[in-house]
């Protein structure tokens, strides 16, 4: 078990008082921290040991022994140097290697919250789904057109959107054998939680994809898939670590359906493979007869 220290990191400054003295001791001294008792931790933090379990129920663990195995695995594999910004004038081999740096830190953080029993659930409620529909706005965006390629390559009737309106106009008449995705890294994008508001009231089934912690769009879905609270440089536009965290748990998720319906999926992919080379095929024979 990983990600206590990248999830304490996620949320310390969203929680109350109390925890986030907590959460601010066990960063500092993640080794103490996971070699005591509850009260231990709460004399150390000058606090008390009911407000150490409330942290654990606030960081969505089951109790205390998760939070010290998840801090355990993060000791044992930390290798990170973590995110690096990049400077006015750097040199672009210096660039090109934190830039490099800083997406191999986000997939990691990203798969050491990933939770495997709400990925289960997602990837259930997705293979019976008679359509599905995903819902991201500018950046998300990005990352809803990648699910949409995927999903639609082995069949499944999906459809992302960026324009609140016809989105609004199809989930209207949605029920609930349809699957509605809302992402959104903040968790707060007022269309998104709006769309999954809509489709909660057409009894659709929920799915959303959001930094980690409590949010409008998490609190609004069935199902959350959580994303490590990526930090985002000063100098790097266009959401770039939220979105190559976004686009790394859909490929985790979409792998994860193909591996339940791994015959039926892989037939498919042929399929579409095969229909693409035929099309560039004659496309370059009437290219050469030109």
């Amino acid at each position: 078990m990983k990600g206590g220290l990248v999830i304490l990191n996620d949320m310390v400054n969203n929680l109350p008082p109390s925890e986030q003295k907590i959460a601010k001791y066990i960063l500092a001294n993640p080794e103490e921290a996971i070699l005591s008792t509850a009260v231990m931790l709460g004399e150390k933090s000058e606090t008390s040991s009911a407000a150490v379990i409330r942290l654990c129920k606030s960081l969505g663990f089951s109790g205390f022994q998760e939070l010290k195995l998840r801090v355990a695995g993060d000791i044992r594999s930390d290798g990170s140097e973590g995110y690096r910004d990049i400077q006015p004038d750097e040199d672009y081999k210096a660039i090109i290697e934190k830039v490099n740096a800083n997406t191999i830190q986000t997939l990691k953080d990203t798969v050491n919250i990933v939770d495997i029993h709400q990925i289960k659930r997602a990837v259930e409620i997705l293979s019976r789904a008679k359509s599905i529909i995903i819902v991201g706005f500018g950046a998300s965006y990005i990352a809803a057109k990648d699910a949409e390629q995927k999903f639609l390559r082995i069949g499944q009737q999906v459809r992302a959107f960026s324009d609140l309106h016809m989105a609004a106009t199809v989930i209207a008449n949605k029920g609930p054998e349809d699957v509605i995705i809302g992402i959104s890294f903040s968790g707060e994008t007022f269309e998104v939680y709006k769309l999954l508001q809509m489709a909660v009231e057409n009894d659709c089934k929920t799915i959303s994809i959001t930094k980690y912690g409590n949010s409008s769009v998490a609190d609004s879905a069935d199902i959350n898939l959580y994303l490590s609270s990526a930090k985002e440089a000063a100098f790097r536009s266009g959401a770039t670590a939220s979105r190559i965290a976004q686009l790394h748990l859909i490929d985790i998720l979409f792998m994860c359906y193909i591996s339940e319906s791994y015959d039926r999926s892989i037939e498919r992919l042929d399929t579409t493979r095969q229909a693409i080379s035929t099309m560039k095929e004659q496309f370059n024979k009437k290219r050469k007869n030109e």
